[in-house]
């Protein structure tokens, strides 16, 4: 049985965990990003399925949003440790980014909403 993940840098241990049984590693950057693109486009047709205005065909397999964000997952982990960073630095930079640049963009909530 798999590891339960609880943290960004388990995704990341045990992504390289499973990478490092093949020869072959990680795909190059250029490929990863078209393993991206491709499962960005799987999520896009999960949300159009569910939210949007195209119901799913009788005949297609029944996916989730959970799945599909978890295969993203499964790729940007690929991405930070072939090109190695951790993913939880990438996001400590762009939540940094969002509280100074963004901090007035939107309305705040008062206290109690």
């Amino acid at each position: 049985m798999t590891k339960r993940v609880h943290k960004v840098e388990d995704i990341q241990s045990l992504t390289d965990e499973y990478i490092s049984q093949f020869k072959e590693g990680y795909f190059s950057p250029l490929a990863l990003m078209a393993r991206l693109s491709e499962e960005t486009g799987e999520l896009a047709r999960e949300i159009n399925h569910y939210y949007g205005e195209k119901p799913k065909k009788h005949t297609e397999n029944v996916k989730t949003v959970e799945e599909e964000v978890g295969d993203i997952l499964f790729v940007l982990a690929c991405f930070a440790n072939s090109l190695d960073f951790q993913l939880s630095d990438a996001f400590q930079q762009s939540i940094e980014k969002f509280e100074t640049r963004d901090k007035n963009r939107w309305t705040r909530k008062e206290e109690g909403e």
